[in-house]
């Protein structure tokens, strides 16, 4: 593995040396910074109301980690799931794209330090957009008192589920060479992974067959994290969504030789 850091490295920098890098880091602090004002604004107007009405049981329940900054990870999630897939779509399929995956396939790297090295630097660059949504809820601990547990494991929920985008994406950039395919092939896939835990969460009727959709849906990992509760189950759950793509992965570029 001594060429994973390289290969992460070079990922990285010809990330940033294209204009995509910045256009995503642009437009997800904007969008961050719109969303979270938009998620104080209807607290202040819950808190204004419930005062206003003499609503003392809203006035008890009232605090910034449920009302804001849970909804703030929440809302920023899905706006992952459009963006890491842009950051990953041109992984592998640019290699073929290029012509230079034969290249890759011929040097002494192994294709595992190939697949980590690009999942890499990706799950970086997630990190950077994780450490910046992380401003926010810095704001409400200047201003206010949020539980600081709680904000902690939100974001470490965050970025696991990032970490598993990231690897779906590595997974579907390394079985087309269209990096539009692989984007929407990912997004497809990330969908799917939400439905489930939404469909989960209304019921469908078979106890078996609900508790099977929530465990394979990203929805109640997430959320659960997201509320303070630090289950290693819900970690592993992120670790094996992260796992088995980028085992998948490097099966599609190991087939490359056989054909």
């Amino acid at each position: 593995m001594t060429h994973v850091p390289a290969i992460a490295g070079r990922e990285l920098r010809s990330l940033f040396a294209s204009p995509v890098a910045y256009v995503v880091l642009v437009l997800f602090a904007v969008l961050a910074g719109v969303f979270f004002l938009v998620h104080v604004i209807n607290f202040n107007e819950f808190i204004r109301q419930s005062q206003q009405f003499g609503i003392q049981e809203n006035l008890e329940r009232a605090n910034l980690n449920d009302f804001v900054i849970a909804p703030f990870l929440q809302t920023m999630s899905v706006v992952l799931l459009f963006l890491v897939p842009g950051l990953t779509m041109g992984l592998v399929a640019s290699e073929k794209t290029n012509g230079t995956q034969e290249l890759l396939l011929t040097s002494p790297i192994t294709i595992w330090e190939l697949v980590l090295g690009k999942f890499v630097a990706a799950l970086a660059f997630v990190g950077v957009l994780t450490l910046l949504l992380a401003v926010f809820p810095a704001i409400l601990i200047y201003f206010g008192n949020p539980e600081l547990g709680k904000i902690g494991s939100g974001l470490l929920g965050l970025f696991a589920m990032g970490a598993s985008y990231a690897a779906i994406g590595t997974f579907a950039s390394s079985v087309t060479r269209s990096q539009l395919i692989a984007y929407f092939l990912s997004v497809v896939i990330l969908l799917v992974l939400l439905l489930l835990g939404l469909v989960a969460s209304e019921g469908v009727g078979v106890e078996w067959a609900t508790s099977l959709l929530r465990y394979l849906g990203t929805v109640d990992h997430f959320e659960n994290l997201v509320m303070g509760l630090l289950d290693t189950r819900h970690l592993a759950y992120f670790a094996v969504m992260t796992a088995i793509p980028l085992i998948l992965a490097k099966a599609a570029i190991e087939s490359v030789r056989w054909r």
